[in-house]
């Protein structure tokens, strides 16, 4: 019996190899995105400590106004970072989309090899069955 061979098998592969693409793609925009989450987390962090030093005691007035200062920059380095990060989102999404699509690409070969590797087997199993069969009628004739 020989050998089952699917004649799309490159047409398989090159579109596995555009799914594992498409799926680093996706990892990459989710660890960008994950980058920027972790910033606004530590700018939101350096506020906090920022807001409970403003009042210390023995804070003058001009320690006082640059803590001010301070808050505020980085209150615009999180809105900064919050509109990088919904920009991030519209790129994971993106890549999501692309990734799903590939994944969907590749299924469908996948399908039509198991189903045309199931009907090899069947009629693989009957040549054989007919082959069989042959032998053991010219095995009771002799």
């Amino acid at each position: 019996m020989k050998r089952f061979r699917f004649g799309l098998q490159r047409v398989l592969e090159l579109r596995e190899y555009a799914e594992r693409e498409a799926e680093i793609e996706l990892g990459k925009a989710v660890g960008a995105l994950t980058l920027i989450e972790q910033h606004i987390a530590a700018v939101a962090e350096d506020r906090l400590h920022a807001a409970a030093e403003r009042f210390a005691p023995g804070n003058g007035l001009a320690e006082m106004q640059n803590y001010d200062r301070y808050i505020l920059r980085l209150d615009q380095t999180r809105d900064k970072l919050l509109m990088d990060a919904a920009k991030a989102e519209l790129v994971v999404a993106e890549k999501r989309d692309i990734f799903l699509e590939a994944s969907r690409e590749r299924k469908v070969l996948d399908k039509i090899k198991d189903k045309r590797k199931g009907e090899y087997r069947k009629f693989a199993q009957a040549e054989e069955n007919k082959e069989l069969d042959d032998i053991a009628a010219r095995m009771t004739r002799n």
